[in-house]
């Protein structure tokens, strides 16, 4: 029995997004707003299967999860069934709760190796990803996170391809890899793909993607398109109390900030440079008095201890010790 029949519906998902969602994010996130599935930053299953110890080693950290994160899906990106099925294997191997296939990833470097948004034009081999697949995975769900088309929207042709080999999930991101996320989100075509699984009484869930502001927005594209539910991502950045609904004080916002680069310099380093937490602070650190001034110390920060430093030597200033946190 696929863990995904036991959520209650609409499930809100984390989004799979590199240099973001890796453990020390997600870690973060599960303590303070965690959603009803993780997802992991996508993974080589061609690295996995045929890099040297050294690199593999740097992609396994990439799977490396806590046990507060379950149920976690892996995902893994491949044009190879072959390696898809050991990509699989593994996920079994290490505990993880399903498996995810990205057949969208607008990136060049992965088009050119005929996997992420190239699965589009070659609905053939996608679906021998999927059995590869459940293969090596044959007792975890497998799902499949997509767009609307390559150069233009092909849903109602390419839908029923991957509907056809009965993956659990589909996530569709309402746009096509051509517009990236430049155009609002289509979340009419979301209503459509429900539509299309419907009418091929098919028993898989659909998920939809872009542009969701947030908890309430989300469950409101739900309601409107029929969706089962939706997967938030650019959403979750300086807010990994997102899923919780909670709204914190300025000061355990910086405090958290100050947990989350801890934990990226304890879990990531070596793997990771420091600048990827940049991201994080321009997220973290906005929209509130002195805000650009402390953002600029922090970019130029090299580590955990000088973050700490800059951010409580604001809070001294700018906030009084006895306020709530």
């Amino acid at each position: 029995m696929s863990f995904w029949n036991d959520l209650k519906k609409p499930v809100l998902v984390l989004a799979p997004m590199a240099d973001v969602t890796d453990v020390a994010f997600r870690k973060i996130i599960a303590k303070y707003g965690k959603p009803d599935v993780f997802w992991t930053e996508f993974v080589s299953a061609d690295g996995l299967a045929l890099a040297p110890e050294e690199g593999r080693k740097k992609l396994l950290k990439d799977l490396e999860f806590s046990q507060e994160e379950h149920p976690i899906v892996a995902q893994f990106f491949t044009s190879s069934p072959e390696n898809m099925k050991k990509a699989a294997e593994l996920a079994v191997e290490l505990g993880f709760d399903g498996v995810d296939i990205n057949m969208g990833c607008p990136d060049k470097t992965i088009e050119k190796q005929r996997a992420g948004a190239a699965l589009m034009k070659n609905p053939k081999l996608a679906r021998e990803l999927i059995r590869a697949a459940k293969e090596g995975a044959p007792n975890l769900p497998i799902s499949v996170k997509t767009r609307l088309g390559f150069n233009k929207d092909e849903l109602d042709s390419w839908l029923p391809e991957v509907l056809a080999e009965n993956p659990a999930v589909v996530t569709i991101h309402a746009r096509t890899r051509k517009e990236m996320s430049k155009v609002p989100a289509k979340w009419e075509r979301v209503r459509r793909a429900v539509e299309i699984r419907n009418e091929l009484k098919s028993k898989t869930l659909i998920f939809g993607n872009g542009d969701a502001k947030g908890t309430d927005d989300a469950r409101r594209k739900c309601e409107e398109t029929g969706c089962d539910g939706v997967m938030l991502g650019r959403a979750i950045f300086g807010n990994p109390w997102l899923f919780s609904e909670r709204t914190p004080t300025l000061q355990k916002k910086l405090i958290v900030c100050v947990e989350h680069t801890k934990l990226f310099e304890e879990l990531l380093s070596g793997y990771k440079n420091f600048a990827v937490m940049k991201k994080h602070y321009k997220a973290y650190v906005n929209g509130f008095d002195g805000a650009g001034e402390l953002r600029a110390k922090l970019m130029e920060a090299k580590d955990a201890e000088e973050v700490e430093k800059i951010i409580l030597k604001y809070l001294e200033v700018k906030i009084s010790p006895h306020r709530a946190i």
